[in-house]
């Protein structure tokens, strides 16, 4: 239990001892009504099945499919505030700044041959019953090993550099790859990674497949996890998604691995055929 008046330990050490963000730690319910609430945990599912539809489909399909009679203007602000963005023409999922600088994206005919050649990064919503959280997690690309992740109740920058640090605990990549939403174009993300000699590739603009396999995690973890659980609390949350992120790295064969492992690949564990 972190208590707040901790004759010794502040928050922060607090938080990691026990394997917490700091930015989990001081979460809120979020200030929206049970009926927007509802609209948005459907937009999660209809964005994760179909990444493709923009606000006035949505509506269109909320309106049609589970007669919610709403306007396209709701729910273009209830998709600006989860980060969803139709994959053309617009971003995915962060929003851009125009004051940051974006980096070229290395990827493009790059053979990808061993663990930590690249890394990638993304964020995704996480619909609670009483409020939400944002999802960051960090990948390998070759092995699709789950290297960190952290939660946040807000889209600031601080639990996506926590994220890196955890990552970094395993190890370096010679590429990092994101999209180009202000959490990973923000100076204090991409100087970070430079100070690493790590190379910064990002995400062509609307270019959803530039970082397909953390998008397909995202849709393994929330079909496989999340919406079956439907998580109540952000403790509760934490815990399942620690174990379901275990699960995914140890133990769930992967089609695309040959039926191995994540951690197969990435630790070089020689399995019998």
């Amino acid at each position: 239990m972190i208590e707040l008046h901790h004759p010794t330990l502040s928050i922060r050490r607090q938080c990691e001892l026990i394997g917490l963000s700091r930015s989990t730690y001081y979460w809120q319910g979020a200030g929206e009504s049970e009926l927007n609430l509802a609209l948005m945990r459907l937009l999660d599912k209809e964005y994760t099945r179909a990444p493709f539809y923009g606000y006035r489909k949505m509506t269109a399909r909320l309106n049609n499919c589970y007669r919610y009679a709403v306007n396209h203007k709701r729910i273009a602000r209830l998709m600006r505030i989860m980060g969803l963005r139709a994959i053309f023409p617009g971003p995915r999922t962060s929003i851009p700044s125009l004051e940051h600088k974006k980096y070229p994206y290395l990827l493009r005919n790059l053979a990808i041959q061993r663990p930590n050649q690249v890394w990638c990064s993304d964020i995704t919503y996480i619909p609670m019953p009483h409020g939400f959280m944002y999802l960051v997690a960090v990948m390998d690309w070759y092995s699709r090993f789950v290297l960190s992740w952290q939660l946040s109740n807000t889209l600031d920058g601080l639990f996506c550099l926590e994220a890196v640090e955890q990552a970094f605990e395993s190890g370096r990549p010679e590429i990092f790859n994101t999209d180009q939403g202000v959490q990973f174009t923000a100076r204090g993300f991409t100087q970070h990674l430079e100070r690493n000699d790590i190379r910064i590739s990002m995400d062509g603009r609307g270019r959803f497949f530039d970082n397909i396999f953390i998008e397909r995690l995202w849709r393994t973890v929330k079909y496989e996890d999340v919406y079956l659980k439907e998580y109540a609390t952000v403790t509760e949350l934490q815990a399942g998604l620690s174990a379901y992120f275990e699960l995914y790295n140890h133990e769930r064969p992967h089609q695309h691995l040959g039926y191995r492992t994540p951690a197969d690949v990435h630790y070089a564990v020689n399995v019998p055929a």
